[in-house]
């Protein structure tokens, strides 16, 4: 492989970070990020911060690009940052999370031999342990068929604080949808882009480094991830499964508030969902039950 400092990086990929009310950790990744020897472009889109992140990131990091918006917009800043960043490639990093030496390069070697490939998905690394994020062991192993055209196994989701994208293939499906706001934003762009044709593959050679904040909510993570699982279903499936994962997930409800309260919030993002309907290409549809299969054998016997 070539030493990805002697790429051009920076004219190639430029790496766009979202972040809100997390000053210190977003100061950290930018320092991790301005050591990196390829000296990739930054985009920094704030949602809407109180604690001063524009103003200390300008100061700081006067090279960085900073879009400081009035409001929290969740993860669809992604796609402002994408839209602002002038190069080919995007590379998402949180404020929590940031690209290890070398690894931007690396991607672009990949991306350069894999033409079709819209997401590159990296090897996350979790905290100063430098722990396997268990996400990737299950891409690692993922039983979808490998596309010879494609670095590494198949994938139909990402971790987008881990992932490269190819920019133009990214929002020509129109990034991340502002009606799942934030967690498991990535399934619907992952299966949007493997309907128009578009290959998301994991690549373990590339790193990514993830030290998660401490200023999490994990009650409220669940909730919310449970509603966008729903929301995705809504959005995407055939009507057989939206009506099995509805009624899981009202059963599921009644002994559990956080469950209860996630139908409830997807319920008023209803109509929302069924405007942006669109039914899955039957091949898409034949690999998302694969990997259903492989994750829950028994459920899936005949």
């Amino acid at each position: 492989m070539t030493d990805g400092a002697r790429l051009d990086v920076p004219g190639q990929v430029s790496v766009v970070i979202a972040t809100r009310d997390r000053r210190d950790e977003l100061l950290r990744t930018l320092d991790h990020l301005e050591q990196l020897p390829e000296r990739p472009g930054v985009v920094v889109v704030d949602n809407g911060s109180s604690d001063g992140s524009p103003a200390a990131v300008a100061r700081e990091f006067p090279t960085a690009q900073v879009v400081a918006l009035d409001r929290n917009v969740g993860a669809p800043a992604r796609n402002i940052g994408a839209r602002v960043a002038d190069t080919p490639y995007v590379a998402f990093a949180d404020d929590d999370s940031w690209w290890a030496p070398g690894a931007l390069g690396r991607a672009l070697e990949h991306f350069a031999r894999s033409p079709r490939m819209a997401v590159l998905q990296a090897r996350i690394l979790v905290g100063v342990e430098e722990r396997l994020d268990p996400v990737c062991d299950v891409m690692a192993r993922s039983p979808l068929p490998h596309a010879a055209d494609l670095p590494g196994p198949s994938l139909l989701g990402f971790v987008a604080c881990g992932a490269v994208v190819n920019r133009e293939a990214f929002l020509s499906v129109g990034g991340f949808d502002d009606l799942l706001f934030f967690l498991g934003e990535e399934q619907i762009v992952a299966l949007d882009l493997t309907s128009a044709g578009w290959g998301l593959a994991y690549v373990a050679d590339v790193v990514a480094h993830h030290h998660p904040s401490s200023a999490r909510d994990p009650i409220g993570r669940r909730r919310r991830e449970a509603r966008n699982d729903l929301l995705a279903t809504w959005m995407r499936r055939p009507w057989p499964v939206v009506a099995r994962s509805t009624a899981a997930a009202l059963a599921a409800s009644v002994p559990d508030a956080q469950i209860r309260s996630a139908v409830a919030e997807a319920a008023v993002r209803l109509p929302g969902a069924l405007r942006r309907r669109r039914r899955l290409p039957a091949d898409v549809e034949r690999q998302l039950a694969m990997l259903g299969r492989a994750a829950d054998p028994a459920r899936h016997q005949a």
